[in-house]
Parts: C-alpha cells; structure tokens; sequence
C-alpha cells in the first residue's frame, strides 16, 4: 500500500499516467451517471450503452490525438536529424509530461549535432585555407627552379624549406586534435624547477620567431619579433609536478595567442607562482593588447574560435588555425586543473591552475 502511495506521489500532474487515469475514471464516471439516468428514468440500457459508448470514443479520440500528434511530429524531425537535416526542432518542447521531456532532448540533441557539423565544415574550411598558402608558396618555389627562372641556391631551399615546416605544425596541430579527441595521451608526470623550464620554452620560441623571421606560423610557434617576452617566477626556487611536454604546449600556445594580439612593440609577461596544493602551480599569460570582451570569455578556448572579436596585431598575424588554445585547455584539463580569462586592467590575461601532487592517480 506503502508502494502505491509512493507511485502516485511521483506522479506528475500532467503526466500521460495521469492523464490515462483520468481517462479511465472520467468513462467510468459517465457510465455510471448514464446508468443511473436509466434507472430513473426508466430508459432502455441499450440506449445508454450507445451513448455512453459514444461518449468514451469521443473523449478517448481526444487523449489519444494530444498523445499522438508530438509523436508524429518527433518522428518526422527524427527522420529529418538521420538524413543531415539539423534544422528542425520539435514542438511542444514546454509541455509538462514526459512528451515534453523527449521533445527537449530531441531539440538539444538536434542543437548538438548541428554544432558539431558546423565545426567539420569549419575545419575543412580552416584547414583548407591553411594548406592553400604554404602549398602555392611551395609549388611556386619548385616551378622556378624547375623553370630554371631560380637557381637551387640555399635561399631558395631556404624559402621552400619554411613552407614544408609550415605545413608540418598544421600537421602535428591536427594530430594533437586526434589525439584530444581519442584520449590517448598519457600523462609522464615528473617534479620539475619552473624557472629554468620556463626560461627555455620563452628562448625558443623567440629564437624560432627570429629564424622564421616575417613568415606566418602554426600553432604554438609566432613569428613576430617586435614584441618582448618577459618571465615573472617566484619564489626563484619554485618547483611543480607535472608532465612538461603537456605543460610546454599549453605556454607555448598561450604565448603564441597573446603575440598574435599584442601592438607593435609589446609586451607578453609570463607569471608563475605557487599554487594552493603541494608543487601545484598557478600560471598567468598577460599581453597589452585590446583584450576579450567579457561576453566572449566562454568562447576564447572552443575550437575553431580564429579569434574575429578581435582583429590580431602586428606583421604576419593571422587567427591561425583556431586549435591553439583548444589544445592548451585539453592538456590543463589533462591535469585535472584549470584554465580561464581573468579581469585585467590592460589586456587579456588568462590564468592556469595546475593541481601537483594531489592529482598523481588521475588518468594512470
């Protein structure tokens, strides 16, 4: 008894339980009144039968079309979401039954998939577009040596050789996506001194940026030499626990983003601090340029997000590839930590928080 209470306590009160139950009573209502009526009113049964027939396929007619037609509707959308079409939504999505909850799972699946397939059609775009350039600069430089127009002087080989790296970080680029997306990077954890670590991702990235000179670049890798990069560790001392190849892509592509967007002649400052946890660090990213509106903060690390609230500054900026920050949250999140753009007076800063020792048996 306890049981059945309990049942119909979780009960909606527009559920199609309830509404099937309110069907049966309101037809048992009716043939009894009709009944009653009978004997009163000493009227044939088979009189009341009809009627009170009628009247149950009248009201039984009704429940089962408010029951019905959102199931047509939702095989129709569901006929449409299986041959490509991610347009369509079903309606009725607010009503208060569990035709109501189906319709909205429908709807948001619907919205999934329509967010997904816009962002393969924008990789093939963004990728194509990033092919075309180095590519063309590469055929033109084989053609003139070929066309004896160039001699195969180490300048030329020089210029053909920075369109072949080119097209070699868009490569690792999207094999780091594939990997992102079948989770088949582990983490090598190993305690590490920040100071000279972070010395060495910001030498070679400036060193890379003067070899490469005013060509556009890849991922994680600029090509402006205008703008200064400055290293802020305290305690000079601080050490973290981490894995430092996951770690240099995340400060390798921050660094890259904020570059891209820094003035002429500005400047990018990369702090590092103890964190709350046992060798867990706190990393912060600033540059000098216009900065992220706030409305965007959710969007800075979606994929394929080139960066078009802001135009980037400078010679050979571009919005790259659109995966650079992707991949750097993908290896923050890696950790276990976090990564987010936090205020900033000038600028964007974008702050990391990797956890240390506390997060030693994730992902092993």
């Amino acid at each position: 008894m306890g049981a059945g209470w309990a049942s119909w306590g979780d009960m909606r009160p527009f559920s199609i339980k309830t509404k099937l139950g309110t069907l049966v009573v309101v037809s048992v209502f009716i043939t009894t009144g009709l009944l009653m009526i009978a004997v009163r009113t000493e009227t044939e049964l088979r009189f009341i039968t009809v009627f009170s027939m009628i009247a149950t396929l009248l009201i039984t007619q009704f429940v089962a079309h408010s029951l019905t037609a959102p199931l047509d509707e939702m095989n129709t959308v569901a006929r449409g979401i299986s041959h490509g079409d991610y347009t369509r939504r079903v309606r009725g999505a607010d009503r208060r039954d569990e035709l109501g909850d189906l319709a909205q799972t429908i709807n948001r699946m619907a919205d999934d998939l329509e967010a997904q397939e816009r962002q393969r059609k924008e990789l093939v775009a963004n990728v194509s577009h990033e092919l075309r350039t180095p590519i063309a600069g590469l055929r033109a430089v084989l053609e003139n040596v070929v066309d004896g127009v160039s001699a195969a002087d180490p300048e030329t080989m020089r210029t053909a050789l920075k369109q072949t790296e080119r097209l070699g970080r868009l490569v690792e680029t999207l094999l780091d996506l594939s990997r992102l997306d079948n989770g088949v990077v582990p983490l090598r954890k190993r305690r590490f001194e920040v100071w000279p670590y972070l010395s060495g991702v910001l030498k070679e990235a400036n060193m890379v940026a003067s070899a490469r000179g005013g060509m556009a670049s890849g991922s994680g890798s600029h090509s402006r030499t205008d703008v200064h990069l400055h290293l802020d560790v305290s305690p000079p001392e601080l050490t973290a626990h981490a894995d430092p190849e996951r770690i240099h892509q995340v400060v390798a592509n921050l660094i890259d983003n904020a570059v891209k967007h820094s003035p002429p002649h500005g400047r990018v400052t990369v702090k590092a601090r103890r964190g709350a946890h046992p060798e867990s660090l706190d990393l912060e990213v600033l540059d000098e340029g216009p900065g992220i509106p706030r409305s965007e903060w959710h969007r800075v690390f979606e994929r394929f997000n080139r960066g078009g609230v802001v135009a980037p500054h400078g010679p050979g900026s571009d919005g790259g590839t659109g995966l650079g920050l992707a991949i750097a949250r993908w290896a923050v999140d890696l950790h276990g930590g976090r990564i987010g753009v936090a205020e900033s007076p000038r600028g964007c800063r974008i702050q990391v928080t990797l956890p240390g020792v506390p997060s030693l048996d994730r992902l092993t």
